[in-house]
């Protein structure tokens, strides 16, 4: 068992990442200002509040508690954001993590994950994006990830830090055991944003129709939260079997019609449904009910009962809310299965 220091352990991914660390036998202590995280978040885990640009800080946490790696989470996210603050960006992003490997480095922590960003990429002329594109930020926000990144190499090579670097687009979905999910404030996501046009909220606006695709939407790149924080764990395993620094990407595409809809084969299936599992697969249920209650095509029998799945569904989701997960997905798979054979003109069970 390891001990291991998840910083933004309160935020979307990190929390995430935290508890399967936990449920794979490690110790993890949690240390986030719950600037953008949330409490409730931290679970069981032990928690520090505390920003990362403190030295004195991490370094007590890191001695205190013998921790043998770090997982780092910690940053400001928001592209437009980083238009708009390129200081605050280079404050929190960049100062914020050499900080963290400072502390380690004086602790003697010589393990490091850091959860970084495509938009290292910029805007690269050709795809699938692999990791022997030349990088090219377009924003502070890609930049700083990608400064991080590139200092790396040197810590290693002055101080034997080994580290692996995890590049990725936007996470989706939620824990779906339902004790997590993603709750920022505001809310910059489209998914959650989906959630929200669709049970009264603001109208989701989906930019530009033109694109060489096939419902003319933008390739967006989606990863479910769960495998995020199975290939976070599993980086953190392979160096500490010894494995080689590097970076990796991580992701599977799809257009942002492709979220608002159950699919290009038509309605959703039964099959479709079955697998707890995958959160991703949770969210399209959702999608699919709510695009049939605004279309009209929920029968009358069944549309309070849907109403009010999906209004339970939601708040749990969005206040961490964890009992009765599984059996709340059950019931809206066993709902969207039923929707879906009157739509099909398939005789119900």
């Amino acid at each position: 068992m390891a001990t291991v220091l998840v910083t933004g352990g309160a935020g979307y991914i990190g929390s995430h990442t935290a508890k399967a660390l936990a449920r794979a036998g490690d110790r993890v202590i949690v240390y986030d200002n719950l600037g953008e995280g949330h409490r409730a978040a931290v679970l069981g885990a032990e928690f520090v509040e505390g920003d990362i640009r403190d030295l004195a800080r991490l370094g007590e946490v890191l001695a205190r508690t013998g921790a043998s790696a770090v997982l780092h989470f910690a940053a400001w996210l928001s592209v437009a954001d980083s238009v708009r603050d390129p200081a605050g960006y280079y404050q929190n992003n960049l100062v914020g993590a050499l900080t963290v490997l400072d502390a380690m480095r004086a602790c003697g922590v010589a393990r490091f994950v850091f959860s970084s960003t495509c938009a290292t990429y910029g805007e690269p002329a050709e795809a699938p994006l692999v990791e022997t594109l030349t990088p090219a930020p377009v924003n502070a926000y890609g930049q700083t990830k990608l400064a991080v990144e590139q200092a790396l190499p040197h810590f290693e090579r002055a101080y034997g830090t080994r580290w692996i670097a995890l590049r990725y687009f936007n996470a989706a979905g939620a824990d779906p055991e339902g004790e997590l999910g993603e709750a920022h404030d505001p809310e910059i996501h489209v998914i959650p944003r989906a959630f929200d046009a669709a049970t009264g909220g603001e109208p989701l606006t989906v930019f530009g129709t033109d694109y060489p695709t096939p419902d003319g939407t933008c390739l967006r790149d989606y990863v479910h939260v769960t495998d995020l924080a199975d290939a976070h764990v599993r980086a953190l395993r392979r160096l500490e079997a010894g494995g080689a620094s590097g970076v990796y990407n991580l992701g599977a595409s799809g257009t942002c019609c492709d979220l608002l809809a159950p699919g290009p084969k038509g309605p959703v299936t039964t099959r479709r449904l079955e697998n707890l599992r995958e959160g991703i697969q949770t969210a399209e249920t959702v999608i699919f009910l709510q695009k049939a209650l605004l279309d009209k095509k929920v029968p009358e029998e069944l549309e309070k009962q849907c109403w009010n799945l999906l209004d339970e569904r939601i708040n749990a989701y969005r206040t961490f809310r964890p009992e009765g997960g599984q059996e709340r997905d059950r019931k809206l798979y066993q709902m969207a299965a039923r929707i879906s054979q009157v739509l099909s003109g398939i005789p119900k069970p």
